[in-house]
């Protein structure tokens, strides 16, 4: 009678317990076929982790090529691209089954891939071999390898998939591809060692991080505004922070978030007309960030001081900071936009940071929720959801 006392007195502590933890969450109602996975790249172990997001648990390390870097995800298939630096190739796994069903070979240090939006080309910028490598992902070959400047560091493809633009960071250029018809447009010089790149959801814009002249470049793009015929051209390069590292666009297109990296804080570009619109101190050394998809919230990992920022867009002000694992570095968010997912690189272990609002007119808080180990020196994170039998061949 005693055990049974004590059995129904946990369930209901425990029922109490996941009452209190669940408050004003509405719970997803997901599918028997509904799959959502976090693919982690571990550079010194050659795998990829992958993390089941509906359990939070590692389910698996898939080995791959070489010092697997960047990773991307197809939104047309379910497929999931690894970039091999040091094997010189790119591991394609099927998400699906978790099983690498495919290795194309490009050419010498790749570090980042870019899917085009249909699903059916990726770009790959070869730092070593000064060139780009285009992949047909429906042939799993490569289509061609176009010259390009001095070591090249990304290959950002426009959402209309008529123009990749290229940052040469060994030359201070730019080059803008035509994808059609494979071939280099224009080259553009810039300001010193561009990297980051980000295209306005309209196609008309690029905009280029360069983290050694603390500017960013804004870039007219050739062909994708009405009425424009004068070519691809740079249209103003913009001061921001000290070494601006990487850039986020809002969903809307409408400002572009830099995260400046010795200066502790981001900077704000309107980008219809050029002009920064605001600095606001984030915290030590930011070095990545995410845009919620309703535009409302932007998060930012400080590599210096262990810990995310949440930055509130329309009040203009960080109204939460959250502690996390060591040197957090790349980020992403989960599909309902209620966990924020934080790659700690030097404690090798991602922190699941959680969203919620307790009730109505209630401040939404934000709070560590477990941290999962993975391999050795994570690099990059890629969220993959998706409904089995969905996005075949």
């Amino acid at each position: 009678m005693r055990k049974v006392l004590l059995i129904v007195l946990l369930l209901v502590v425990l029922g109490g317990a996941s009452w209190w933890y669940f408050r004003g969450q509405t719970l997803p109602n997901y599918g028997p076929s509904y799959r959502e996975y976090a693919y982690i790249t571990n550079g010194k172990s050659n795998t990829v982790s992958v993390i089941n997001l509906l359990t939070f648990q590692r389910v698996k390390d898939i080995a791959v090529g070489t010092g697997p870097t960047g990773i991307a995800a197809n939104s047309k298939k379910n497929e999931i691209y690894v970039v091999n630096t040091g094997s010189n190739n790119v591991s394609i796994i099927d998400a699906e089954k978790n099983v690498v069903v495919a290795t194309i070979g490009v050419h010498g240090r790749p570090y980042f891939i870019d899917v085009a939006n249909d699903g059916k080309r990726a770009y790959v910028a070869n730092s070593g071999s000064n060139n780009v490598s285009v992949i047909d992902l429906e042939k799993r070959a490569v289509l061609g390898n176009v010259r390009v400047g001095s070591a090249p560091g990304l290959a950002r493809v426009s959402h209309d998939g008529a123009t990749v633009v290229v940052s040469n960071r060994g030359d201070n250029t730019v080059s803008i591809l035509d994808a059609r018809l494979l071939r280099v447009r224009a080259t553009l010089p810039v300001c010193q060692q561009p990297e980051d790149i980000a295209i306005l959801p309209d196609s008309s814009k690029a905009f280029v991080a360069c983290s050694g002249s603390s500017q960013v470049a804004s870039i007219a793009l050739a062909g994708n505004k009405a009425g424009d015929n004068s070519g691809d051209h740079v249209l103003a390069l913009l001061d921001v922070g000290k070494t601006p590292v990487s850039l986020t666009l809002k969903p809307d297109g409408g400002e572009l978030m830099v995260c400046d990296f010795d200066s502790d804080s981001i900077s704000i570009i309107e980008t219809g007309n050029d002009e920064v619109g605001n600095s606001v101190l984030i915290g030590q050394h930011p070095t990545h960030a995410v845009v919620t998809n309703d535009n409302s919230r932007l998060y930012a990992s400080n590599f210096g001081s262990n810990s995310i920022a949440v930055y509130d867009i329309d009040a203009g002000k960080r109204i939460a900071t959250v502690a996390v694992g060591s040197r957090p570095d790349s980020l992403a968010l989960s599909q309902n936009q209620n966990y924020i997912l934080v790659l700690d690189a030097q404690a090798g272990d991602i922190t699941v940071v959680q969203k919620r609002t307790p009730r109505k007119l209630e401040p939404t808080e934000y709070s560590m929720l477990t941290m999962i180990p993975v391999g050795s020196q994570p690099n990059a994170i890629v969220v993959k959801a998706f409904t089995v039998g969905a996005g075949k061949k």
